[in-house]
């Protein structure tokens, strides 16, 4: 089993480019094990785990419900946004500037083969390190993500998931608010859900900016002590 995983930070990259590329490394993957099993070798899975942050932009989930983005084709050229009904599931959201998106490529079969503890080991990831700045977040029942104020009139989710699996590969990932426009959420109903408000990082620390590398650096501790890996990195 391969425990390594190849940390590319892309910058600020076009989401549909960055789309792609994803697909690209996901079918290596799966074309990989594919081999092996038809041709019973036993050729080592790489993983990759992308850093990346997207121009405006919302995307739709496979079974998505369209009535939830409130925009026309006009409005979003107006606001500089672009939309993407993808295939990741979840409902919609939406990606931005301040905002660390993060996009496991992994063959989970180098880890554990169980997609609800991928998903939760994710959600760790970003509790263990909104624990260091001091916040108290957690998991909200039946919603895939992290929240801040569960339980309360005033819950309010800091980072949103969706993922992609095929054949134990994964693809797609979270969307973690640190220095984000919140306006922007405005134009949607995110993930589908009524009534709950959205936050990010420098709000809720009431700071004019949060220091992203940083950020980064906690949530890749974390993610190696709960998947065991190392990560390499790759430019």
């Amino acid at each position: 089993m391969n425990k390594n995983i190849q940390l590319q930070d892309l910058g600020s990259k076009d989401y549909k480019t960055t789309w792609e590329y994803q697909e690209e490394l996901f079918k290596g993957i799966v074309d990989l094990k594919i081999q092996n099993r038809r041709e019973e070798t036993n050729f080592s899975t790489p993983n990759y785990l992308l850093f990346v942050e997207h121009p405006h932009v919302y995307t739709l989930g496979k079974s998505g419900d369209m009535t939830n983005l409130l925009l026309n084709q006009e409005q979003l050229e107006a606001k500089g946004a672009t939309f993407y009904k993808i295939n990741r599931g979840g409902d919609i959201t939406y990606h931005g500037p301040g905002q660390i998106v993060g996009y496991p490529i992994l063959d989970l079969e180098n880890f554990f083969s169980d997609i609800h503890k991928y998903l939760r080991f994710l959600e760790e990831a970003i509790i263990l390190t909104l624990q260091e700045y001091g916040l108290e977040c957690g998991r909200s029942e039946g919603e895939t993500g992290v929240w801040l104020g569960v339980g309360t009139p005033f819950a309010r989710k800091i980072c949103a998931m969706g993922v992609r699996a095929s054949r134990w590969v994964t693809m797609h990932g979270f969307a973690l608010n640190v220095n984000v426009d919140l306006g922007y959420f405005d134009n949607i109903i995110p993930c589908g859900i009524r009534g709950k408000a959205v936050t990010s990082l420098n709000v809720e620390l009431g700071v004019e900016v949060i220091d992203e590398n940083e950020v980064k650096a906690k949530i890749l501790k974390h993610f190696a002590a709960l998947f065991e890996c190392e990560f390499s990195e790759q430019y």
